[in-house]
């Protein structure tokens, strides 16, 4: 038995602790590879044939894609809206901040064909714009294209999931222009 006496001296209230050391029982390593093949030999089902849980290469390829989506969606959207925020500056930068008076943006930037439209007229503030849309456009892109990815191998619950997630997020978008 060994005894630790470390914060007795500072704590005389501390008990004394006792610390008994047991060696442990080694276990088979193998004991779970071993039963569950054991299992499948008397399920009378092949160990081949079970459904693996390694990713085949349509789903990697299908992981890939949308992984590369969002990456340069981001990517993309993100240096549309640095290269219009150099382009605002070197326009307005020199001219004076006025924050008396809250301005809303203007109309044509509240919906994405006022957007296209200001983009076409040669705005500065449409670039940014364009990215900020690019920017929410990249998830929903990734929603419609995993959308058609579940229909396609009929994963009818992930496919029923995804319409609703799509639903609401054009709702969401759409809903507040009506």
């Amino acid at each position: 038995m060994v005894y630790f006496d470390l914060f007795r001296r500072s704590f005389a209230f501390i008990p004394k602790s006792e610390v008994v050391v047991e060696p442990l029982e080694l276990e088979e390593v193998d004991s779970d590879i071993v039963a569950l093949k054991q299992l499948a030999k008397n399920t009378e089902i092949p160990l081949t044939s079970q459904r693996s849980f390694t990713k085949d290469e349509s789903e990697q390829k299908f992981e890939n894609l949308l992984s590369n989506l969002l990456k340069f969606g981001v990517l993309i959207a993100s240096a549309v809206v640095l290269f219009g925020g150099i382009i605002y500056l070197v326009h307005h930068g020199s001219e004076p901040a006025r924050y008396h008076f809250f301005r809303g943006e203007p109309s044509d930037f509240r919906s994405p064909q006022g957007v296209v439209k200001a983009l076409f007229s040669g705005s500065d503030r449409a670039i940014i714009q364009l990215g900020i849309l690019l920017m929410i456009a990249t998830p929903i892109i990734r929603v419609i294209i995993s959308l058609f990815a579940f229909l396609l191998r009929k994963i009818w619950s992930f496919a029923l999931i995804t319409l609703l997630v799509l639903t609401s997020l054009i709702y969401s978008l759409i809903g507040g222009y009506y």
